[in-house]
């Protein structure tokens, strides 16, 4: 009995210290020494477009400027066209971002744009026309401890940048 105690307690010690070990490398989220990633919208693809039910496939990109690479847990997004909500959901993909480089992800999108469509037929009616976008978010980074890194980007995108020409 009294070595089954021993035994427990050395387990329990060593599992302890493992944590602590463990949590050695995230030391830079709990300084100030962590820097916020960077997070851009670089892609939107169409996978599917009916009349009541659109896909996407939105693709993103984070930028690690920090020493150590960091896991994702998961992207909460909303992305509008000219004010007109395009997509808005949640991600909940994990991966690991490394240090000093980026990770690029997928992120699947199901919406309805019927309510919408007098607005973007509206957009699209001068294709050299900028169109403004606006990305909002919160990518949830880190294992036990995490942090949240809030995003907002706004920009503009050419639609006639994405049409292709026709070929002779």
């Amino acid at each position: 009995m009294l070595d089954q105690i021993r035994i427990l307690k050395l387990i329990s010690l060593t599992v302890v210290l493992g944590l602590f070990a463990g949590l050695q490398g995230c030391a830079s989220w709990f300084s100030g020494d962590f820097q916020d990633p960077e997070v851009r919208l670089v892609k939107v693809d169409v996978v599917k477009a009916r009349l009541l039910e659109q896909q996407f496939v939105l693709r993103f990109r984070i930028d690690n400027p920090n020493d150590d690479s960091f896991p994702a847990r998961g992207l909460d997004y909303s992305v509008q066209l000219n004010g007109v909500p395009l997509a808005s959901g949640e991600s909940s993909e994990w991966f690991s971002v490394p240090a000093r480089g980026h990770q690029v992800f997928d992120v699947p999108v199901r919406t309805n744009l019927w309510r919408h469509l007098k607005d973007i037929v509206r957009a699209l009616e001068d294709p050299d026309q900028p169109i403004r976008y606006s990305l909002s978010g919160e990518v949830k980074t880190g294992l036990l401890f995490g942090r949240s890194v809030h995003l907002v980007r706004n920009g503009e995108i050419i639609p006639s940048n994405y049409i292709p020409e026709d070929s002779p």
